[in-house]
């Protein structure tokens, strides 16, 4: 055993020097291989008659009609077309060319070229050592906190435009929750609780509520099951609020439950006008279970309190909140640079501003605007309704287009209540990405912008909603290749077929210019070198 792991440093040592040799000589092999072809074909020159091999070539092509040449440049605009085609549809599927991602994931590194990883070289170096960008798996999603009722607002929604508004995979991510939040304990199941667990894994809403009902039948006490009913059978708010309050007066001594259930009835007052309510019930629940900060029950007390245009209470809960330690997100960013530019939007004037510069309290009004559009880039396109909203998904990924379709959804109305804040906004957000370096190897006031958003928000987001992508997606040169090589295609097809004689001249003096400089580097070397040299050269 230990001679066989002695034995294999060497071998691999020899593959990387054999490795490192080929990558050193291919930045030369190519003009060394340019050379000794030229020197091979004058050598053979001779010998195998390649004069007249050309010539009768030519005469071969001569005798071609010009039906070949249709036939041929046709052929040539179809297979290039249907490579189009699939690069296109590669490209939009999966954000990457397929071709140039063969080419760099197997040729590049034969090559010398360092292999492409998503997962290297995007953060800012710390003590000399590179940060590793984060993959798909490592983008958290986090529950939405605004998050609606599937019963009285998403399947509202179904039934009017036939749309679905939520993915299988968001489904399926809040199934994890309520199994986790309400069946944590497996080691003492109850016999309801097992109907329960089954009951919110199932993918069929009506076999999720007719398990509820089978629980409630074994024990009418089972919070859970109203906890379901409330989620999904009830059609209206009212409805919702009853069986909560029923759910919560089962729910005993399970934090999970009641800062679940109290939460829940929080939002049903927040949504049936009762806000001051909805502000005392939220406060009272931060007060109560204060180490669940994790839930983001700050981010629902914010929205009701612009509701109410309290601003100095959200200021207050801005202070808490908005500090260096704890996570950002969408609503903390944007609510701040609210309440910054509503104290100068209402006369902010970029002519007068453009003349006199800007104060201290619109720079630091834009200054704020600047740090929001950093950590999400996606959400004044909402704000400012360049982009239609959708029902916001019940998981969100933090600085996604998910999060940012969340916080426009429940916030457009406050920062329309503002007066010349979406003014001020439309007027400064752009200015962001002249501050953040690009390519984006570092972030100016956050971590680089994550590469795993797009494909996390594809899975959370429904299809019909057109994912928001930042930054920007170029198209990849081989879709503008071969787009061009199809276009040049067919309309030489198009001109042999139109004007054959015409199309044949130039074909003639196309090759004899694209010929003329082997001949001329030909003769030259006739001229240069002694006949007798050449003789004796061929005779070996």
């Amino acid at each position: 055993m230990e001679d066989s792991i002695g034995s294999n440093p060497p071998s691999l040592g020899f593959l990387e020097k054999l490795k490192s040799w080929l990558s050193w000589s291919w930045t030369y092999v190519c003009f060394v291989w340019f050379g000794m072809v030229l020197i091979m074909v004058y050598v053979v020159w001779s010998p195998l008659k390649l004069q007249e091999t050309l010539t009768s070539a030519s005469v071969f092509l001569n005798t071609l009609t010009p039906k070949f040449y249709v036939a041929l440049t046709g052929t040539s605009s179809l297979i290039s077309g249907l490579i189009l085609i699939f690069e296109w549809w590669y490209f939009r599927k999966y954000g990457t060319s397929f071709i140039e991602q063969v080419s760099v994931s197997h040729l590049r590194p034969l090559l010398g070229g360092v292999e492409s990883s998503s997962s290297t070289g995007l953060f800012s170096p710390v003590n000399g050592e590179t940060e590793s960008r984060p993959s798909v798996s490592d983008c958290k999603v986090w529950r939405n906190p605004l998050n609606l009722f599937r019963g009285a607002e998403y399947n509202r929604y179904t039934w009017v435009t036939g749309k679905e508004p939520l993915t299988y995979y968001d489904m399926n991510l809040s199934a994890q929750d309520h199994q986790t939040f309400f069946t944590g304990d497996t080691q003492q199941l109850r016999p309801e609780d097992a109907v329960m667990q089954k009951a919110w894994r199932e993918r069929n809403p009506q076999a999720r509520i007719r398990a509820a009902y089978q629980a409630i039948e074994m024990n009418h006490e089972c919070a859970a099951a109203y906890v379901l009913l409330a989620e999904e059978e009830a059609t209206t708010i009212t409805e919702a609020e009853r069986l909560f309050r029923k759910a919560l007066s089962f729910a005993g001594k399970d934090i999970n439950l009641l800062v679940y259930i109290k939460r829940r009835l929080a939002m049903c007052a927040r949504k049936l006008g009762r806000i001051k309510e909805a502000v005392k019930m939220m406060r009272d629940l931060m007060k109560e279970f204060p180490l669940l900060g994790m839930l983001n029950i700050h981010e629902n007390l914010l929205e009701a309190l612009l509701e109410l245009q309290a601003y100095a209470d959200v200021q207050a809960v801005l202070a808490k909140y908005d500090d260096i330690s704890l996570p950002k997100s969408a609503t903390i960013c944007y609510t701040s640079a609210l309440l910054k530019a509503r104290a100068v939007s209402d006369k902010f004037s970029p002519e007068a501003a453009s003349r006199r510069g800007l104060s201290t309290a619109e720079m630091n009004a834009v200054e704020a605007i600047h740090r929001a559009v950093e950590f999400n880039p996606h959400v004044p396109k909402y704000l400012l309704e360049m982009k239609s909203l959708i029902l916001p998904p019940e998981h969100i990924l933090k600085r996604g287009d998910s999060e940012a379709v969340a916080y426009a959804f429940f916030h457009l109305q406050h920062w329309k209540r503002a007066e010349g804040a979406l003014n001020l906004l439309h007027c400064t957000w752009e200015g962001t990405f002249r501050i953040i370096p690009y390519p984006l190897e570092k972030g100016h006031l956050f971590y680089p912008y994550p590469g795993c958003t797009e494909t996390a928000d594809r899975e959370l987001l429904p299809s019909f909603h057109e994912v928001s992508v930042y930054p920007k997606k170029e198209l990849p040169f081989f879709i503008l290749f071969t787009a061009g090589l199809c276009s040049f295609t067919a309309m030489l097809a198009m001109l042999t077929h139109q004007f054959p004689e015409l199309m044949g001249v130039f074909a003639k003096a196309f090759f004899s210019t694209l010929f003329a400089p082997l001949g001329f580097f030909a003769d030259k070397m006739e001229n240069f070198m002694p006949s007798s040299f050449w003789h004796q050269l061929t005779r070996i």
